[in-house]
This record gives C-alpha cells, structure tokens and sequence, in this order.
C-alpha cells in the first residue's frame, strides 16, 4: 500500500474527473467515420491492385507497394477497434457487420478481439488480472522466483526478435484463427473465428485461382505481417515504458491505471494519421468511446492531456529493453537493471 493514502486518493479523484470532462466528445459523426472509412480503404484497394500489375514489371517493386499498404491496414485495424469499443458509428448492428468484414482483411476474428481487448480495458495494469490481451509481464520478485528454465524461457519470450519479429505473424496468422482465450467461453467466439477464417480461405483461394502464388507471397503475406509487425509495436510501446502503472487489486483503480498505465505516444503527423491516432493511447483508455478522429481535438482542448506520459520516438525504441516490473520502485526494469539492484537471479 502507498504511504500516503491522501496522494493516493487525490490523484485517483483527478483520474476520475477526466473522465466527465472527456464525455463531450464521445459522439461519432457519421459522415466523418464513412470519410475516414473511404480514404482509408480505397487507397488500400487501389494500392493492392497496383502492386498486383507491378507483378509484370518487377517483383521488388510490387513488394514494395506491399510494405507501404501495411501502413493503410493499420488503419484498417484502428477502424475495426473502434467499431468494437462502439465508438464509431451510433449503430451497433452496423459496426459490428462492418468490424466482422474488415476483420478478414486484418485477420482477426472481430467478436473475439472484442472481447479480449474489453478484458485488456478493465484489467490493464492489474497485477492480478494478466494473460489475456497484453504482454506478458513478470514482476521482479516472479522472475527470481522461476527455475534457470523458466528464466530462460521468459527472456526468449521478451526477446525484440520474438516480440517483434516472430511474434506478430504468429499472433495475427496462427493464433488468431482459433478463439484463443475464450475457447470455452460459449458458440459465438467459435463462430467468429471460424467465419473469419473461412472467408480468409476463400480470399486465398481467389488470388491462387487468378494468378499463382506470386500475389500471394509478394503483395497478401508481407501486406498482412508488415501491417501485424507494426501493430503489434504500438501496443507494445503503449503500456511498456518506464513509468507505467502496474499494482495489485487492493491498490488498483481503473482510472489511475488508464491514465498513468497508456503512453502518449508522440508520431509525425503522417504517421499519426496512419495510425489513426492511437498514439494518444492515454486519452483513449481513460475513455474508450471517443472516436479516433477525435482525440485530437481533446488534447487540443486539454493542454493538461497533450503534456501527459508524453512517449517520443527515440524514447519508445529504449522501451524495448524494459522486461520486468518492480514492486519497491514502480518502474519497469531491464534484466541488467534488475541485477544491479538486486544481484544475480
């Protein structure tokens, strides 16, 4: 427990209050999400087609074409999320057709990642409510605990070559196609899953019937892990850093943990548009029912939210030594940190 149960409160109190100061901008504009929408999916149809002619001229050209349209598929997936927070259209029976048909092009199977990411909002930050939908994090004292195997384990785990390289593919290409996490949890996740992945073999299926396998390996695959690769790096960066918000349940609180526990992760406009805005990962996880398009406008309003758990490009790529938490200071540390502090494991 904290020391001081007045700072404690205050600073939840403050959390809190954020929260009824962001409801005025919760309201979607339906014309504004059919635009994002559009320019979002034409160019990533028209850069699929493009890449597919550049087949006849040069197959680098056409992977080319096919790295840069896994920028228009993060979108995509930025879309998709907020048709599952119900933030995007004020019609659920719409958004969530809408988030099942783009869930074919993303490869996630939409009512089960709806499900799992309302798990990851509740329970972010909460020591003892991990496992589903978030980095496997260990705490200092858990790490030291485990067997040389299990250390090892971990460390290969936490590997940026795992985490960033085998592990989104893995993630989006493998894993998605069963409803992992909710396997027992009722039909409808099964259905989802399996209805994503048939319509994905039919996708497939189509692009071999037309022209072989080069489209396949050379515009669909590196489209698809380009598009999971970087996805997978701003979720990581958006909880991973530093000082963000781990604690047990008798000390942990929503609010704080949406706050201090999600990056603002500063981009390049280009990039922040590409990315639908989910830098501003803080703002988003204190109220999740904002539009993308939005989140803007609130840290343009909110000065206080613009400056908060600001999170800079160079600063992100140090994250990715961070591996364990610590309970005495509060902070993520490297192993090396970790053995300083507290000697060898």
């Amino acid at each position: 427990m904290s020391a001081d149960p007045d700072t404690d409160q205050s600073r939840q109190d403050s959390a809190r209050a954020w929260v009824v100061k962001l409801a005025r901008y919760r309201e979607p504009s339906t014309w504004r999400s059919l635009f994002e929408l559009a320019v979002t999916l034409v160019p990533f149809v028209f850069l699929w087609v493009l890449a597919w002619a550049a087949l006849d001229v040069s197959a680098w050209l056409s992977l080319a074409i096919a790295v840069l349209n896994g920028g228009f598929l993060v979108r995509i997936f930025i879309i998709q999320h907020d048709l599952g927070h119900a933030s995007y259209f004020g019609n659920r029976t719409a958004a969530d057709w809408l988030g099942r048909a783009l869930g074919v092009l993303t490869l996630t199977p939409y009512d089960v990642w709806r499900r799992t990411h309302a798990i990851h909002h509740a329970h972010h930050g909460n020591l003892d409510h991990r496992g589903i939908g978030d980095v496997l994090t260990l705490t200092v004292d858990e790490y030291r605990a485990r067997s040389a195997w299990g250390r090892l384990m971990y460390r290969l785990y936490r590997h940026p070559v795992v985490l960033f390289v085998l592990g989104p593919s893995y993630l989006f290409i493998v894993q998605n196609r069963l409803p992992v996490g909710l396997m027992s949890s009722g039909w409808r996740y099964w259905v989802s899953a399996m209805g994503t992945n048939a319509f994905i073999v039919m996708i497939v299926s189509l692009i071999l019937w037309l022209d072989g396998l080069m489209p396949l390996l050379l515009i669909y695959i590196p489209t698809s892990v380009i598009g999971a690769t970087i996805g997978v790096w701003l979720f990581y960066v958006q909880h991973q850093f530093e000082q963000t918000h781990w604690a047990e349940t008798p000390d942990w609180q929503i609010h704080d943990a949406a706050l201090e526990g999600s990056s603002h992760y500063k981009l390049p406009r280009p990039l922040q548009w590409m990315t639908g805005n989910i830098g501003i990962h803080h703002v988003h996880h204190l109220y999740s029912r904002i539009p993308f398009y939005r989140l803007t406008e609130v840290l343009a309003d909110q000065p206080a939210l613009a400056q908060a758990q600001k999170l800079t490009i160079r600063q992100s790529i140090s994250c990715v030594k961070l591996k364990l938490w610590d309970e005495k200071t509060k902070r993520l540390l490297s192993f090396r940190q970790m053995t300083r502090l507290y000697g060898p494991a």
